[in-house]
């Protein structure tokens, strides 16, 4: 498979994109478009030249008409502006203003006092006659950003810098817990659009159960989603219902555990954990079942190069954002084109080892901790699913750790001193005596964010 930096014939658009591939099919949960459909009907109509060079937002309810969106505008609008289902209404009029929206399409009367809303109606069919493509802009927020959001701009050539674009004898048939209105999501959308096969879409309604029949019915051989992700299915009775021949991990630390846990689970299935971000793009992948990454790959000089500098990953390729959109007091690269991803890494010997967030640090008594690091060793015991470490205000050190932990089924609570005791020995084995947990709590269940990310609690 060919990536596009080698790619000699680069699509001008996403329309452009799929008009050379048979056999797209985007299937959600109550409904399906063949690339025909896709390529062939117009949900905006006779208003798309009304769209044409202009920013449009794309605010509706359901990811399969989101894609209809995208391949319907990109090359026709001069920016397009995707926000994910969960996006904060208070942030919304901020985005209009930031982003110079001209227009919305959405799928409601009124979407949220847009000035200029064009509301998706029935396909219908497309006359014929593009016009020659324009260089569009996709904008997306980054997840979990607070006041004013960051809205990171890409080009369409940035978004397939690692998709490979020629078509294999038997394409991959794709599935995602992502929604493609993410960063994650979206490369499985793209992935799945340059392959010309088809893509089972998770409806926020839908059941594990229900989604891992559908991904069986449907044939799908490779599924991706965030470690959380994968945790939740396994926790399931429905993990061993499919046996998908690829498994795709990104968008959070892969630990030892979840690694070692699918490689029982799926002991046929190829498993990759990849390294991207909203701002860095697709930067690397590892496929030798091991947590972390090769510390030659900090030696590449291929089309990703890579560094650490005072602690944190900075990347450097063409899949990389062009620039933050309406905020010129942010600067995304520095003056080498190195972007700052605010992932701690570490060094060992030969294997390089991802620590937490820069933002996530927690101060005990002056000294910091990551939380993802204790979370690695407790997610090791084998009767934990999955853990969340947190801080706690003390008086004395001003934080403590504390950990809230998934056991491996309910009855566990009748020996849970016991285990507290195997859990922080395991802790206090392997870690510094600040890191070990102050607490241990067993719960039921950890909250997971529409990202796909557990969801971090702060002092």
């Amino acid at each position: 498979m060919t990536p596009i930096d080698a790619c000699r014939s680069k699509p001008r658009s996403l329309f452009d994109l799929i008009s050379r591939r048979e056999g797209l099919r985007i299937l959600a949960r109550n409904r399906s478009l063949q690339r025909n459909e896709l390529i062939g009907s117009t949900i905006i109509a006779e208003r798309r030249n009304e769209l044409a060079g202009k920013c449009v937002l794309i605010s509706v309810r359901e990811q399969i008409d989101c894609a209809r969106a995208l391949i319907e505008l990109d090359g026709c609008a001069a920016r397009l502006v995707i926000l994910p289902p969960d996006f904060a209404e208070e942030q919304f009029e901020s985005v209009l203003t930031q982003a110079e929206v001209d227009a919305v399409v959405a799928d409601e009367p009124n979407p949220r006092g847009a000035r200029r809303a064009y509301r998706v109606g029935e396909a219908a069919h497309a006359p014929p006659g593009r016009g020659e493509p324009v260089a569009t802009e996709w904008v997306l927020p980054t997840s979990g950003t607070t006041g004013s959001p960051k809205l990171v701009a890409h080009g369409l050539e940035q978004l397939l810098g690692s998709v490979p674009l020629q078509g294999d004898v038997s394409p991959p048939v794709w599935a995602t817990f992502y929604d493609i209105r993410r960063f994650g999501g979206l490369q499985i959308f793209l992935r799945a659009c340059a392959a010309g096969t088809a893509l089972t879409l998770l409806d926020p309604n839908e059941s594990l159960g229900e989604y891992v029949q559908r991904c069986r019915e449907n044939s799908v051989t490779h599924i991706s989603g965030t470690p959380s992700h994968w945790r939740r299915l396994l926790m399931s009775p429905h993990a061993r219902d499919f046996s998908p021949e690829a498994i795709r991990l990104s968008g959070e630390i892969a630990d030892r555990a979840i690694l070692d846990a699918l490689r029982v689970t799926y002991p046929e299935a190829k498993i990759t954990h990849a390294y991207a971000s909203t701002e860095a793009g697709v930067g690397f992948e590892v496929c030798d079942g091991r947590e972390g990454f090769p510390a030659t790959y900090l030696e590449s000089d291929g089309c990703v190069e890579m560094r650490l500098e005072d602690g944190t990953l900075r990347i450097r390729s063409p899949r990389v954002a062009v620039r933050y959109v309406g905020r010129p007091d942010l600067e995304l690269k520095n003056d080498e084109g190195f972007v700052d991803t605010d992932d701690i890494v570490e060094r060992i010997g030969d294997r390089c080892f991802f620590r937490g967030r820069r933002a996530g640090v927690i101060n005990v008594g002056g000294l910091k901790v990551h939380p993802e690091e204790i979370e690695e060793i407790i997610n090791m015991h084998p009767r934990v699913h999955m853990s969340r470490v947190s801080a706690r205000i003390s008086p004395i050190t001003g934080n403590l750790t504390t950990a809230e932990v998934v056991l491996d089924d309910a009855g566990a609570q009748q020996d849970s001193g016991a285990l507290r005791a195997e859990i922080l020995e395991l802790c206090h084995s392997r870690l510094a005596h600040h890191k070990a947990p102050a607490t241990i709590t067993f719960v039921r269940d950890l909250g997971i964010l529409a990202s796909g990310k557990m969801e971090r609690r702060h002092a």
